[in-house]
């Protein structure tokens, strides 16, 4: 990626104050002491993120009862993320950042190949983030499909 070097763990994850779909603001220091998968999706309401959302929102349980909080972040402007939760039932906060500049300070905005095509857009990532607030696993280009399945492997977390 040309401007944003990649997060690694390890690293401090950057500190920010997004509003979430009720315009309540969330700020990731706030949230210390909690572990938390943050995760950084295209667009609200689009087949791929629709089936990721879901997917998180099908394992919340266990997520949660292995003590993690999942926030989902999205260009997408509040109403737009209103719809999408209230639409697909989603039960986690989902993350406004219309100026993508979360999205810049976690890479997760830059170059990436779409159908063959270099284009810059949005990098599906995801973060989760420790207690102490460090990224314990960055995990950059996931697909939509099977990402939660596969994410709970690498967190031992049983299917």
């Amino acid at each position: 990626m040309p401007d944003t070097a990649r997060l690694e763990a390890g690293q401090p994850a950057p500190d920010f104050t997004l509003l979430d779909q009720d315009g309540t603001p969330v700020t990731l220091s706030g949230l210390r002491g909690h572990k938390v998968i943050l995760y950084f999706y295209p667009e609200a309401d689009t087949p791929g993120c629709t089936t990721e959302a879901c997917d998180f929102r099908d394992n919340l349980a266990s997520l949660q009862g292995a003590g993690y909080t999942v926030y989902g972040v999205s260009r997408d402007a509040l109403p737009k993320l209103q719809k999408f939760a209230a639409g697909h039932g989603l039960s986690f906060p989902l993350l406004s950042d219309p100026d993508r500049a979360v999205h810049e300070l976690y890479a997760a905005w830059g170059e990436k190949s779409m159908y063959g095509k270099t284009v810059t857009g949005v990098i599906r990532s995801t973060f989760v983030i420790d207690e102490e607030g460090t990224i314990a696993l960055p995990l950059y280009n996931v697909k939509a499909t099977g990402h939660v399945v596969a994410l709970k492997k690498k967190l031992g977390l049983a299917s």
